[in-house]
């Protein structure tokens, strides 16, 4: 599956999911509020609408867009069809190392891996290739790879980056001010945020990649091609594939929402003094949080 057709699935389940919260008779957003709340571009926006007009879930006549009718479970993807092959190769990488509790300077080869994960061989070099330019695996001359493991050097180093980029980042974004597109871009994720604090028993795995987007407003805009590729490992390791505790998630993920949510308010605001501060704190408690719930591997 491309990475396009799944980004697809995916908005188009997120517009389900919408749809039903607001219920019969209700009207949607513009399209380019939808693609701002969603992170997707508009053509997919108007194609994920095409096909709910099409599959009668909607009406739509110009600008105006109706629900008729509340969606079923047969209207939505399967989440496994939601994802790229890049991404869950990229997991299943995650789980092959971690599961089967692989320590730094296990080998690591490519044709074990395609056999494992179902996926081509282009595919996996890739993936490790990603990972090698970080210090994660490394590549022996006439070797297989070698796992370097994730210390807590290796997250300390990691996270003091994020910091230098990501503050930088948030500083222009500040700078560019209340009409920009940033900003439209962040306020444009206020429902969603409360959508998953009220539902956080059942909605907190949703949080990931919510926070992937919260971030994203102002990395993007940095116009760093470095920070961009870098941002990609930091979503990986903060959120999907290394050994978080699993006790406590549910409460992480609500106290982190909490905090963006306090971000957006004071951008919505226009005072860029408390979101500054706002933001500072939130990295504070993410460096904090990761400290606390990795499991560490030992250097070599």
């Amino acid at each position: 599956m491309s990475r396009d057709k799944s980004t697809y699935k995916e908005t188009f389940n997120r517009a389900l999911d919408l749809i039903a919260k607001n219920g019969v008779g209700a009207t949607l957003p513009t399209e380019s509020e939808l693609s701002q709340r969603w992170g997707t571009s508009r053509t997919t926006v108007r194609a994920v609408l095409t096909q709910l007009n099409t599959a009668g879930v909607i009406s739509w006549l110009g600008r105006k867009k109706v629900v008729l009718r509340k969606p079923l479970k047969r209207d939505f993807f399967p989440a496994e069809e939601t994802t790229s092959t890049s991404e869950r190769v990229q997991s299943k990488f995650m789980e092959y190392v971690l599961g089967g509790n692989l320590k730094p300077g296990t080998l690591v080869r490519e044709s074990d891996l395609v056999r494992a994960f179902g996926a081509s061989t282009s595919v996996v070099r890739e993936l490790l290739i990603r990972f090698s330019r970080f210090g994660l695996i490394e590549k022996k001359p006439n070797r297989a790879w070698v796992l370097r493991g994730f210390t807590r050097e290796f997250a300390a180093e990691l996270f003091d980056v994020r910091e230098m980029f990501e503050r930088r980042a948030f500083e222009g974004f500040l700078k560019a001010g209340s009409q920009s597109a940033g900003h439209q871009a962040l306020r444009a994720l206020e429902p969603e945020h409360r959508r998953i604090m009220a539902h956080i028993d059942t909605a907190y795995r949703d949080f990931p990649r919510l926070d992937e987007q919260f971030h994203r407003v102002w990395v993007d805009q940095l116009g760093n091609r470095f920070a961009d590729d870098f941002f990609g490992l930091v979503s990986v390791v903060f959120h999907y594939h290394y050994r978080w505790n699993k006790k406590g998630e549910r409460e992480r993920n609500y106290y982190a929402a909490q905090q963006h949510l306090a971000v957006i308010e004071a951008v919505a605001k226009g005072n860029f003094s408390e979101a500054q501060l706002r933001f500072d704190e939130h990295l504070e408690h993410a460096r904090s949080t990761l400290m606390k719930s990795v499991q560490w591997d030992q250097p070599a």
